[in-house]
């Protein structure tokens, strides 16, 4: 509910039905940069347990608890020919030095955490907006449920973001989740990016493996602050600022028509330090795809 100019409060929405689902394929990114405390499910991230597939080797330093033998031979075998001293010395055929050893670097699969963030005020397009979106988290839940992918759903309108859907695998959660999301009323669109970061934020304390990205579906012109002293606008650039600072992944979708469009949801997109697509039709195969391709690129 929201009170209104006259001072009525009203409750308004309609329920949007989620589209046919579609077969997602598997979303597979390339190894990244990070090394990672413990095992994924289904991208593959680099880790510091010694289990995981043997990749590459680089310099031991001072850890030499997981020593990659064949990379180690292969690095001192240059050397061999200067070191028939130490050969001599200690009565070994192969001469190795400190430096010479290399460690190994191992992959796991890790799971990845996809959160849409969806605007559900009033306009003429929400109730596209939701069926798109509801038909892009069962189709990537379908896919999901063996790998360990988590997907959710926070939605913000009237004067509060909820989370309909909390991080899960479970389609038939989704399901039951997503049958009732109502739609209308303003935008507080800074209590969005909060939930999202929250709950992206408590998603890593408890699986510090996976990797989240934040799906946002809006045209970035928030009009409700959760406090008095900024703007509505100036409170959702200092939240899209947070979670760039904890280097989440987010993604903008633009939803504002291109004949209106004042550019708000590029300088969102700009803050949070992630790309802005303006989807052509908006559907839950379009929107899949964005997901997916973005996926991959990292």
């Amino acid at each position: 509910m929201f009170q209104d100019q006259t001072g009525n409060w009203w409750e308004g929405g309609q329920k949007a039905e989620a589209n046919a689902e579609f077969q997602a394929r598997r979303l597979d990114t390339q190894l990244d940069r990070l090394t990672r405390k413990q095992s994924g499910r289904r991208s593959y991230t680099q880790t510091d347990r010694k289990r995981g597939r043997y990749i590459q080797a680089r310099p031991a330093g001072n850890r030499t608890d997981d020593i990659a033998f064949d990379a180690t031979l292969r690095a001192a075998a240059p050397h061999q020919r200067s070191r028939e001293g130490q050969k001599a010395e200690t009565g070994m055929a192969y001469a190795l030095r400190r430096d010479d050893l290399q460690r190994k670097v191992r992959v796991r699969r890790a799971a990845n955490l996809i959160l849409f963030v969806v605007d559900a005020s009033w306009s003429m397009a929400v109730s596209e907006r939701m069926q798109a979106t509801k038909g892009a988290i069962m189709s990537l839940l379908t896919d999901a449920y063996q790998r360990r992918d988590r997907v959710g759903l926070v939605v913000f309108n009237k004067d509060r973001a909820n989370l309909v859907l909390p991080p899960t695998n479970s389609v038939l959660l989704a399901k039951t989740a997503l049958v009732d999301v109502k739609v209308g009323g303003k935008t507080p669109l800074s209590a969005g990016l909060l939930l999202a970061y929250e709950t992206t934020r408590r998603e890593l304390s408890l699986h510090p493996d996976i990797q989240p990205m934040i799906i946002l579906l809006t045209d970035g012109a928030g009009n409700v602050s959760m406090t008095e002293q900024l703007s509505p606008q100036e409170e959702a650039h200092r939240i899209a600022q947070m979670i760039r600072d904890e280097h989440i992944r987010a993604v903008t979708i633009n939803m504002e028509h291109h004949a209106f469009d004042q550019g708000l949801a590029n300088q969102l997109a700009e803050k949070l330090g992630g790309p802005c697509y303006t989807l052509a039709q908006l559907r839950a195969d379009t929107l899949l795809e964005t997901v997916r391709t973005e996926i991959d690129r990292m």
